[in-house]
């Protein structure tokens, strides 16, 4: 180990830069938290985790759950495309 290390050129910030995540600090009322907290104990999901997938839902940018009938819409398209 030296006795001096010379940080003259370095960086701050992460060392493994994330994509398509960016790390903000917002106020969200304590009952909010609370709910998010509680759904996470349950669910086993992080509740920020929790509050993202709210977050897109309510902005209309979820995945849509595979489902029965979107698989039987998805097969019937192709069927119908290749027949």
């Amino acid at each position: 180990m030296k006795k001096v290390y010379d940080f003259s050129k370095g960086k701050r910030g992460a060392v493994i830069p994330t994509t398509g995540k960016t790390r903000i600090t917002i106020y969200v009322d304590d009952a909010v938290i609370k709910r998010f907290k509680a759904q996470s104990e349950k669910t086993g999901k992080g509740y920020q985790t929790l509050i993202n997938d709210a977050l897109k839902a309510h902005l209309g940018l979820a995945e849509q759950p595979v489902t029965q009938e979107l698989v039987r819409k998805i097969v019937r398209e192709e069927l119908a495309a290749t027949g």
